[in-house]
């Protein structure tokens, strides 16, 4: 369960903000958007390859 504390002179738009950003933070839609779809475990594997292989040509680009 997600509590915010709201203060006496705040407004409803930044107690609205601070739900959003706490529930963000409990990465439930990151979550269910990963469950809609079955991967295979060796498309996961190659997909983060792929990623740890850009980040890397990135950082060496950088320096």
């Amino acid at each position: 369960m997600i509590l915010v504390n709201v203060k006496e002179n705040e407004s409803l738009d930044k107690a609205i903000k601070k739900f959003k950003k706490k529930f963000e933070k409990t990465g439930v839609v990151r979550e269910l958007r990963e469950r809609q779809a079955f991967t295979k475990p060796s498309i996961k594997r190659r997909q983060q390859i792929i990623k740890a292989s850009y980040k890397q040509t990135l950082q060496s680009k950088e320096n």
